[in-house]
């Protein structure tokens, strides 16, 4: 999921009165990764470009009042999602409004009795995750909604919106019972329910095109990866078909705060409070060969699992020779390559190009690292900043074009 909100959140070497005058409040990747937008406590959001790491433009709430507790952009575009709120108690109020900066006109706007958790945008489809419903609108035509999709009570604001060039639309956001995900082919009108998890979930992500989910429960131990054309869960032992995909963060239970799948499908990060961002080999491929990141259409070629690839490989439990007969456990993948990141700060992690890994983190730090694909280990971290409060980070006040 690329998406985080105020919560957990450190000061490390910021001056304590900037950091008191503003401080972040959510922030979130745009659909390529190229940029994030940040709202900030002071009734503000900001855009940042990650390469090279600078501040693109920044917008005032109009009126003050609560401020954004939520914004998200549309790939490099002009086209911003804001959440406010305003009045306070049984008098609180949300809107989401989706904004078009370049002509300086609202597109449109829509108000909400209940708390608004998450925004996201695609092409052409706009969704807003409620308490207990996901709704989807067409972006350019808002007063169409296309699905209400009924959830499980969903605090975290659990939603992915899939972003292909050919306009059609994948939807996952949990569904009605514990630990299910729905997933919603919106142009074939075609449902699927998955049984991810026992207990309720936690965080997931889908890749650019919708073809492949990834999702973590509360109890975060397991990164289960499925297909979203059939809902099969991905398999990394061929031998065991039967079984669950491997990805095994610890053993100690733990809150994932982030999932993010690289675009070729080749590895999978995930960050948690535990203080290590983890990043695991995969070798899930498309039938025909082509790597999962190709696949013409989301509902277009089945998935298949392949042990060729890079040739690295997660490292494994000493006992995993008995997977056929101790618990799933000894036969999970350990991660890969790992960065250490404070245990008291909220992170998100996203793939960039050739091999780096990019965090933000609720204290307002970037972070970029690069992984060796072929030994793993310790990342090495590239670049830092803290990006609110940073004076030495360029700033460009103009649109991003």
């Amino acid at each position: 999921m690329g998406h985080a909100e105020a919560g957990d959140t450190t000061s490390d070497g910021v001056d304590k009165e900037e950091e008191e005058q503003v401080r972040l409040v959510s922030v979130s990747w745009n659909q390529d990764k190229s940029c994030f937008v940040a709202a900030t406590s002071t009734a503000d959001f900001r855009v940042f470009t990650c390469r090279p790491f600078s501040e693109k433009l920044r917008r005032v709430h109009e009126d003050g009042g609560g401020g954004f507790t939520a914004a998200e952009m549309l790939f490099r575009s002009n086209i911003f999602a804001t959440v406010s709120v305003s009045g306070a108690g049984k008098e609180r109020h949300f809107k989401v409004e989706v904004w078009d900066d370049c002509r300086h006109r609202r597109i449109w706007q829509r108000g909400y009795p209940t708390a608004v958790r998450a925004v996201r945008l695609s092409r052409n489809r706009a969704a807003v995750a409620v308490d207990d419903a996901v709704r989807v609108y067409d972006l350019w035509a808002p007063t169409r909604l296309l699905i209400r999709a009924d959830t499980a009570p969903n605090p975290r604001g659990l939603c992915c919106l899939s972003c292909r060039a050919d306009g059609s639309t994948v939807l996952a956001c949990p569904g009605k019972d514990r630990g299910q995900v729905r997933v919603e082919h919106l142009e074939g009108k075609a449902s699927r329910f998955i049984a991810a998890h026992a207990s309720d979930l936690a965080c997931m992500a889908m890749t650019a095109d919708g073809a492949v989910l990834a999702t973590a429960s509360v109890k975060g131990t397991l990164v289960r990866v499925f297909s979203t054309v059939d809902g099969t869960c991905l398999q990394e032992d061929s031998e065991k078909a039967s079984s669950n995909i491997h990805v095994r963060r610890g053993r100690d239970t733990a809150e994932i705060y982030s999932i993010a799948l690289s675009p070729d499908l080749k590895w999978l990060a995930v960050t948690s409070d535990k203080g290590t961002l983890h990043v695991f080999s995969l070798r899930i491929r498309v039938a025909g060969g082509k790597d999962a990141g190709d696949v013409p259409s989301a509902a277009a070629v089945p998935l298949v699992q392949t042990n060729t690839g890079t040739g690295s490989s997660n490292a494994r439990s000493s006992l995993s020779f008995m997977k056929g007969i101790l618990p799933n456990y000894f036969s999970s993948e350990w991660s890969f390559a790992q960065f250490r990141l404070p245990e008291t700060t909220r992170c998100i992690v996203a793939f960039g190009e050739q091999n780096t890994v990019m965090i933000l983190g609720m204290d307002a730090s970037f972070y970029l690292c690069t992984f060796d694909p072929v030994n793993g280990g310790e990342m090495v971290r590239k670049e830092y900043f803290r990006f609110l409060n940073d004076k030495n980070i360029p700033e460009v006040r103009a649109l991003i074009t």
